[in-house]
């Protein structure tokens, strides 16, 4: 215990990192490709950059367990609910990453990040109508939320920036996303369902491609370092390792250290962009992160 008692936590808060450099490269590839090409291009990668570690992990998995002899009709199940998972979950995941993906075009990298990471207090909220007790804590973090929301994204003029709106929209399909990870997850091998939500959410964001975009192999190209950063190290990389640095960890603490991807959106976006935030939108970072951590505190000691 004493060797994974700093690991662990070191691999979840690289992976906040990840994802939160992950929002400027998705930023630039823009200035080259559209949203459905950029997405289509990262998620098969990140499906392909999967298949590799599905082997390995299932290579371990055959020294550290014997295998028990089960009837083929259990697996047969079990490669349809994974089947339906993967399928859900890529839908799911393509309306919410192609709705951020138009609106980072629009907005800050920070802001996008935070505003992203409004997930995390919409998912407990969206339990009301999967009938679980929403406390007191969770209405405060939500009350925070939408108090920093207000001063990060609203202007004098009390309206709502396009690129905002979309990034919330987004948030909003994240909270989702993450309630159909929590009912497949325990039922399925988890690197496989993402490893198959990664494909069906680029295939489907093909469709997108080729309905509302035309993609030229030359503007890939000049894109290739946010596509391979965002393929290979934000849906790859970075997954594998949160999957890893979660196992026996604190579920709670595993949140609170991936939530630091909004703080390393913002940090990411003004040392590689020169993007800055003002008093005022700082001011709601700060609000909302207090919600995010709030949200995710344990009710009792």
């Amino acid at each position: 215990m004493k060797k994974t008692s700093w690991r662990n936590p070191a691999l979840l808060f690289l992976t906040a990192v990840i994802w939160g450099v992950a929002f400027v490269a998705q930023s630039v590839g823009m200035e080259y490709v559209g949203a459905f090409t950029f997405n289509f291009t990262r998620c098969i990668l990140g499906g392909i950059v999967l298949i590799p570690c599905i082997y390995l992990l299932d290579k371990r998995k055959e020294k550290e367990e014997p295998t028990s002899g089960n009837g083929r009709g259990s697996d047969a199940q079990n490669r349809r609910t994974l089947l339906i998972g993967g399928v859900c979950c890529g839908t799911a995941l393509c309306i919410a990453s192609n709705l951020q993906q138009f609106g980072i075009k629009y907005t800050t990298v920070g802001k996008a990040g935070f505003i992203t990471a409004m997930y995390i207090v919409l998912v407990p909220l969206f339990g009301i109508f999967l009938k679980k007790k929403v406390g007191l804590k969770v209405w405060i973090s939500v009350a925070l939320a939408v108090a920093g929301l207000y001063l990060l994204c609203i202007t004098e003029g009390f309206s709502l920036g396009w690129g905002d709106f979309l990034v919330l929209l987004c948030a909003g399909v994240f909270s989702v996303h993450i309630l159909v990870i929590d009912y497949f997850s325990p039922k399925v091998d988890g690197v496989k369902m993402s490893c198959i939500q990664f494909f069906v959410c680029g295939l489907l964001s093909g469709v997108g491609m080729l309905i509302c975009e035309k993609p030229e192999l030359h503007a890939i190209l000049r894109a290739w370092l946010p596509i391979l950063y965002a393929g290979v190290m934000s849906c790859g990389v970075a997954y594998t390792l949160q999957i890893v640095g979660q196992k026996g960890m604190n579920p709670t603490v595993a949140s609170l250290i991936l939530s630091l991807e909004s703080v390393v959106s913002v940090l990411a976006g003004w040392i590689l962009l020169g993007q800055s935030l003002s008093a005022r939108e700082l001011a709601g970072c700060v609000l909302m992160f207090a919600a995010i951590i709030l949200a995710q505190l344990p009710a009792k000691e």
